[in-house]
């Protein structure tokens, strides 16, 4: 079967990790402290931490901008769950903003329409997470000119996106931003296995994170309350968690990274093919900005269901049949059973919802050959019975 998405190791990336394995200290040694100024300096950022996965790093920053109870946040529908129960795991209160209809990523025009109905209730969020669906950008520009006007934090969620660019800067490098999250999950665009990554500019806010994602232990004795015991001597001044990677997962992630470029330019490649193949069949294409550079996590199609006269369903079922490793992305939060237990229900985000019922992600990995494209395009047209 060909996977909608796969890891793609090589020889450097394995002997990285053999190495790391003879070192003397495999966790909290040197190598992720390199991995990290790695992804800053790649991402024009001046401070980045690594921690076990997304679903933490979306925690930590939460945590790190004092999102708790009373607070809301508000993100997009169209991900997966961790977006949102990361605010949840805070005390805070959880709400969505409807997507827009070209590129799935949240809507600027319905976030503003609901800042200006929240600002005359009392219930702006604290925080936007802006989700960089399939690796393109959200409007960045236009939501960092809403988040001064309106008083919240940006965080990033560029799960998705790590070497794609937004208005000539890379994803990462938080000019719009408060804080950015990466992930390194084995279908993303590198892997360290299971990891994340947050980047920021603000000094205060890297204490707080470097803080919590170490059990809230400092070592520093100008933060202790009282004169240091010796060498040996710590103190736990926050609550925080054991959100620490090892030093293997960072060296898979660094040996990764000297790859990113020549990784998401393949993925690049693909998305042109597919655009050329699939053009002709009655199904809409990944739209993109011309202010974005996709890193092309995802290629997801559209189907126009009134002309095909089968149901997605069908089409998926066909393509797996057919050893074509079809997924969909994303089925909306808020209609979660965990999600309608807190208010939300079928109906509150439409345009989410009819992404939702038409869309199917096709494969797309850096190892794909064009003969997979081609039997991804064949079996697609049979489906379809084009």
């Amino acid at each position: 079967m060909i996977p909608y998405g796969k890891h793609f190791i090589s020889k450097d990336d394995i002997d990285a990790v053999v190495n790391v394995l003879k070192y003397q200290m495999i966790t909290q040694g040197h190598v992720v402290p390199e991995f990290e100024s790695a992804i800053a300096e790649y991402c024009h950022a001046k401070f980045a931490f690594a921690v076990t996965n997304a679903t933490s790093a979306l925690h930590l920053a939460c945590m790190a901008l004092g999102i708790g109870p009373g607070d809301w946040v508000w993100t997009s529908p169209n991900t997966f769950v961790s977006s949102s129960n990361c605010v949840l795991y805070c005390g805070a209160k959880i709400d969505f903003v409807d997507i827009d209809a070209q590129t799935y990523n949240l809507s600027i025009k319905k976030l503003q329409e609901k800042l200006e109905s929240a600002s005359k209730t009392g219930r702006l969020p604290k925080a936007v997470i802006a989700v960089h669906f399939s690796g393109q950008s959200c409007e960045m520009k236009e939501l960092r000119a809403l988040s001064r006007q309106y008083g919240f934090f940006i965080i990033e969620d560029a799960s998705h996106a790590i070497g794609a660019t937004y208005l000539d800067s890379r994803i990462g490098s938080c000019i719009y931003s408060d804080i950015t999250v990466f992930s390194f999950h084995p279908v993303k665009i590198i892997t360290t296995g299971e990891g994340g990554m947050l980047l920021t500019n603000n000094g205060e806010l890297a204490e707080k994170i470097d803080l919590l994602r170490n059990h809230g232990i400092t070592r520093n004795s100008n933060r202790m309350t009282e004169k240091t015991h010796g060498d040996w001597y710590y103190q736990q001044i926050e609550l925080g968690y054991n959100y620490r990677m090892t030093d293997i997962q960072a060296a898979l992630g660094l040996s990764q990274l000297q790859r990113l470029d020549e990784i998401v330019k393949r993925r690049r490649e693909i998305a042109k093919l597919y655009n050329a193949l699939l053009k002709d069949l009655p199904l809409t294409l990944p739209w993109q900005s011309p202010s974005c550079q996709s890193s092309w996590h995802l290629y997801v199609i559209s189907l126009d269901l009134s002309i095909i006269k089968k149901s997605r369903k069908d089409i998926f079922e066909s393509l797996r049949k057919e050893e074509i490793g079809v997924n969909v992305h994303y089925i909306p939060v808020h209609t979660q059973p965990y999600y309608q237990k807190l208010g939300f229900s079928w109906g509150d985000f439409p345009e989410s919802e009819n992404y939702y019922e038409k869309t199917i992600t096709i494969p797309l990995f850096p190892e794909m050959t064009d003969h997979d494209i081609e039997q991804v395009n064949a079996a697609l047209r049979k489906s379809l019975q084009c």
